[in-house]
């Protein structure tokens, strides 16, 4: 069974310089960005179509992991696709989630994120509405913290 599910998160980054954060230089801001969460980033192959992103959380959370596999990204339009594939959230009762994400202008100079996840359930399993924002929850806080740390180091990712 699949779900699909709209959000959207606004920022005062430029779509740009946040798309080169958490994409193309994720694997080293999110662990500078988000210390208390994330212990690294491994990225398997060079990033292209297929590659496989591992995130290692630090000890204490929930989720030791996740793995992510890259489905697409556009450089010059600043979006965004991939799926959860391993560990996390996902234990028994999904098979993946898949986000599509798209970084556009704001009009005060930031951005708005574009999100859709779309929960593909393993068997009649119906994710709860609970779990959605769950998901969203962390989705935003991985955000909110990277543009925190974009805000504290005006030089990181120009």
């Amino acid at each position: 069974m699949t779900l699909s599910y709209d959000f959207e998160v606004t920022s005062p980054i430029s779509p740009a310089r946040l798309f080169k954060a958490l994409v193309l230089e994720g694997d080293k801001v999110y662990p500078k960005a988000a210390p208390h969460a994330i212990k690294s980033v491994q990225l398997q192959e060079d990033g292209k179509l297929g590659s496989i992103v591992k995130i290692n959380f630090v000890e204490g959370l929930p989720f030791q992991y996740v793995k992510h596999k890259i489905e697409g990204h556009d450089k010059d339009n600043f979006s965004y696709n991939y799926s959860l594939i391993e560990g996390g959230p996902l234990g028994d009762k999904m098979e993946k989630i898949r986000y599509e994400n798209k970084f556009v202008a704001a009009a005060d100079g930031g951005s708005v994120c574009k999100s859709l996840m779309k929960f593909y359930t393993v068997g009649d399993y119906v994710i709860t509405e609970d779990e959605i924002k769950s998901h969203i929850g962390r989705t935003e806080g991985v955000y909110k913290a990277i543009e925190t740390y974009l805000l504290a180091n005006p030089h990181v990712c120009n």
